[in-house]
């Protein structure tokens, strides 16, 4: 590469970058979330704070698009972000899920025993400011991102309509998360 190259190769990675950052300064640039991305269009409730014997676990916001019907929540697309507040092991969060999945419908052990391996394998050790994005794909599952990165789905729409149901259900063990939730939805 001749100097010349070079030399022009840094004033255009210089002025991007630049004509970025004036952009982003002056608003016409706005960093996307990533629910954002994987739920085109949809708008995001406030974060609510889940607590668990006095100890912050996560935050969660819900994101859907107009329309969207709290309760007849498996029939929309909608995407659940977790922004966790400490660590927390992945074969806990499956566990813990798997067992509050149980609360909202019957479950065989041969399919509980099938979904706590699909959520072991999706679901990683998490640190403070990890995030876990679970996006409901209506009459197909769901589908998982961690920090911005796909990292799987089941395809059973069972499975989503018990999993979201942790937050979405009437039959959910946090009825003061789930009313935060879908208080900007019917």
């Amino acid at each position: 590469m001749s100097s010349l190259s070079l030399h022009h190769s840094c004033v255009d990675r210089f002025l991007r970058v630049w004509i970025i950052g004036v952009a982003l300064h002056v608003g016409l640039l706005v960093p996307v979330q990533a629910s954002e991305l994987v739920l085109p269009g949809s708008m995001a409730t406030p974060a609510v704070r889940m607590t668990v014997w006095g100890f912050d676990v996560y935050d969660a916001k819900l994101w859907a698009r107009a329309g969207f019907s709290s309760a007849q929540y498996v029939r929309h697309p909608f995407a659940l972000e977790l922004s966790y507040l400490r660590g927390l092991k992945g074969d806990s969060i499956a566990q813990r899920s798997l067992d509050e999945m149980k609360r909202q419908g019957p479950i065989s052990d041969s399919q509980a025993q099938s979904w706590l391996k699909a959520m072991q394998a999706l679901f990683p050790d998490v640190q403070k400011g990890d995030r876990i994005v679970g996006v409901n794909k209506p009459e197909q599952g769901a589908e998982f991102w961690v920090n911005d990165r796909l990292v799987g789905q089941v395809t059973d729409p069972q499975f989503a309509k018990l999993f979201f149901g942790i937050w979405l259900s009437p039959q959910t063990s946090a009825p003061e998360v789930r009313q935060a939730l879908i208080s900007r939805w019917p």
